[in-house]
């Protein structure tokens, strides 16, 4: 997401687009700084985010396109090797207005032809993502976007949970063991927990539930419930799910909750709860609003 301050000149773009490189491990950790500095409305994740990036599944093609001052995270899945994502877009304020931004997103776009791609999108390529697609509140990055001829097909949102001390995790697990529900952190048995996710849900779910910062499930009688994970993405809660068969009983609030009170452990005073379907179950449950909006744009590559 980059601020622009004035209309780069052609030989703004000229010089910025001879600068851009390929990453090696070292223009990470510089990017990662980029990223931090730039990624202004992220509360200090933009280095987790390059971190996450340059960790994808088994299966993607990604890269990591750099100059001073600039990095572009780009990747193709092998689900759908036609589209191509721009994953992360990050210009340090002291670079904003030399073309930076659009001579990277050229860059990428070029790599990702070369990758078989024949559309782009700023949008999200889950399981491994930054956001589901460019934050409203970044408005120069929507505004570069529709100017490089980029059209907005999709919106998506989060939901904002407040981690207060009156986040109860105590009462309703002992309502579930009347049920002969019992509920549990993941240890050694994480794995266990992704088969069930993969089973139910798809990969994409299982890849996030094994590599979070936090897994929890419920069970009875030795088989899985329902699961809750945070820290997937960094600093957000997801992805959960509860089994057909324990719908009604109250599993993925009590879920939710343990989850979120982990992260207040962790020393997050609230909770983005990513790329939200059910807003009613949410609200309900935790009192989350939704909050933040995401614009998610494709150009065909010609």
């Amino acid at each position: 997401m980059i601020p622009v301050t004035r209309q780069a000149d052609a030989a703004d773009l000229a010089g910025a687009a001879a600068a851009i490189r390929q990453a090696d491990a070292a223009d990470l950790v510089a990017a990662a700084e980029v990223a931090r500095a730039a990624l202004t409305l992220d509360g200090g994740e933009g280095a987790a985010l390059v971190e996450r990036l340059a960790r994808p599944p088994a299966g993607r093609r990604w890269t990591a396109l750099v100059m001073d001052g600039g990095v572009v995270m780009a990747s193709v899945s092998a689900k759908d090797p036609a589209v191509g994502h721009l994953d992360l877009l990050a210009v340090h304020p002291d670079a904003r207005g030399r073309g930076h931004g659009r001579a990277l997103v050229g860059a990428a776009e070029e790599w990702l032809r070369s990758a078989g791609a024949r559309q782009a999108r700023f949008a999200g390529n889950p399981p491994c993502y930054a956001w589901p697609g460019i934050d409203v509140r970044y408005t120069a990055a929507a505004c570069l976007a529709e100017r490089l001829g980029y059209e907005r097909y999709h919106v998506a949102w989060n939901m904002t949970a407040d981690l207060g001390p009156d986040l109860s995790v105590e009462e309703e697990p002992a309502r579930l063991a009347e049920a002969g529900v019992s509920v549990h952190a993941a240890g050694a048995d994480r794995e266990r927990v992704a088969a069930f996710v993969r089973e139910h849900w798809n990969e994409n779910w299982a890849w996030e539930a094994a590599g979070a910062a936090g897994l929890h499930y419920a069970e009875r009688d030795g088989r899985i419930l329902g699961f809750a994970a945070w820290g997937a993405r960094p600093a957000w809660f997801g992805p959960m799910g509860t089994a057909p068969e324990a719908r009604g009983l109250g599993v993925g609030g009590v879920l939710l909750r343990r989850c979120l009170a982990e992260m207040r452990a962790a020393g997050q005073s609230s909770a983005q709860i990513g790329w939200v379907g059910p807003l009613r179950f949410y609200s309900r449950a935790v009192g989350a609003r939704a909050e933040r909006v995401f614009w998610l744009y494709r150009r065909d590559l010609a």
